[in-house]
């Protein structure tokens, strides 16, 4: 269960979670809507927090009216939203902070950073909106007046059910994840009303930050993706020329924000904070991948009882810990080859491959050979060992 606390802004209680417990404090104001728990179930953006986590102190919160903070009738200006910023910070107890924008969050962001330069040591901006209003003064926003208006009318019978293009706009990389269709809806359904969300996504499309950024006087990254659906790539070059003292970093692809591609993101943003950054987080590793099968696992649970089972289960898992790799998961070849070995052995028997034997040459273990076998699905002729008792 996620570690909620809730800061009091006036009369209204500002919910935030804390991850990591770096040298520097990091503040990150998400888009239109947020659900601190139900965003946490998105093992991509998890990751993401966690990794930055990992050089940082990263306070994420709900904006107030929405997710698990007070719900508030309307919707809140920017002045307001920036006060709970700062009441955030004050219970965090972080004197000062780097100031992470994302997407409609980036508005917010800037103005915090440009009325409080004193708790504002840098700035970061990842997709962040300059307008979202399109028209023959700023050709770079997402709609017009019209499109505006025809998006609206049909949104509450779309607001919080699958579908709508959300992945197709937000992230096209992961557009055939179809899981993420229900993940969105049920972040939209958990982050505001249908209500609450147009009085939202009606004052965010009057935002107008070009004069704010001119007044920013902190060190600025910003981010932002060339291929971007959501926000045209336009927005984040005219920050870099407005913002002085700003570095601008273009990423590859089209996703709105870095969360499924984030090593390029990461680095930066380490090197932003720390004046160092670390080699890309390869997504290969040498590993040995452990597969168990719970002999006779129903009639055992069944006769021990659930709680019981629940504990054995736990200790097994202490036991035999998962590889991560791909979100809370491993892939490849390794993992099918495993498998297969794995429904050979016997009650009590552990096999494994002659690779395996050779990784662990000197340790003292010993191998009885079980022949040459063909994997079901996997090329070549393999070599099976039994340890040894």
């Amino acid at each position: 269960m996620l570690e909620v606390r809730f800061a009091q802004s006036d009369e209204v209680d500002v919910a935030y979670h804390v991850v990591g417990d770096g040298p520097t404090d990091v503040v990150y104001v998400q888009g239109s809507y947020s659900h601190l728990q139900v965003g946490w179930e998105l093992p991509a953006f998890r990751r993401f927090c966690e990794r930055l986590g990992e050089f940082s102190r990263v306070i994420l919160f709900d904006k107030r009216g929405m997710g698990m903070s007070s719900r508030v009738p309307g919707a809140t200006p920017l002045d307001v939203r920036m006060d709970d910023v700062r009441a955030v910070m004050d219970d965090a107890g972080s004197e000062t902070a780097t100031v992470v924008g994302a997407s409609e969050g980036g508005a917010l962001a800037m103005l915090f950073a440009a009325a409080h330069p004193d708790r504002t040591s840098r700035l970061i901006l990842m997709g962040a909106e300059v307008r979202e209003r399109k028209d023959d003064d700023w050709p770079w926003g997402s709609e017009t007046d019209e499109e505006f208006e025809e998006a609206i009318a049909g949104f509450r019978g779309q607001w919080g059910r699958p579908g709508g293009g959300f992945m197709e706009v937000f992230a096209p990389s992961q557009a055939s994840t179809p899981w993420l269709a229900d993940w969105s809806a049920r972040l939209q359904a958990n982050s505001n009303t249908p209500g609450g969300a147009e009085a939202f996504f009606r004052m965010a499309f009057d935002i107008d930050v070009r004069d704010i950024a001119k007044s920013i006087r902190v060190p600025t990254l910003i981010l932002h993706s060339a291929g971007d659906k959501a926000c045209h790539v336009e927005n984040g070059r005219f920050l870099a020329n407005e913002i002085p003292n700003s570095r601008y970093v273009e990423l590859d692809g089209a996703d709105h924000l870095p969360w499924f591609t984030p090593d390029r993101a990461l680095s930066e943003i380490q090197e932003f904070l720390t004046g160092y950054r670390v080699a890309e987080t390869p997504d290969r590793a040498l590993a040995t991948v452990l597969l168990t099968d719970v002999v006779e696992s129903t009639d055992t649970a069944a006769a021990l009882g659930d709680q019981r089972w629940r504990e054995i289960l736990e200790t097994h898992n202490d036991i035999a810990r998962e590889v991560e790799r791909i979100g809370d998961d491993i892939a490849g070849i390794a993992v099918h080859i495993a498998s297969r070995i794995t429904a050979m052995a016997n009650s009590g028997e552990v096999l494994t491959s002659s690779t395996v034997r050779d990784l662990v040459a000197g340790s003292g273990l010993e191998f009885e050979d079980r022949g040459t076998h063909q994997l079901r699905g996997v090329p070549g002729d393999w070599q099976i060992l039994a340890v040894a008792p």
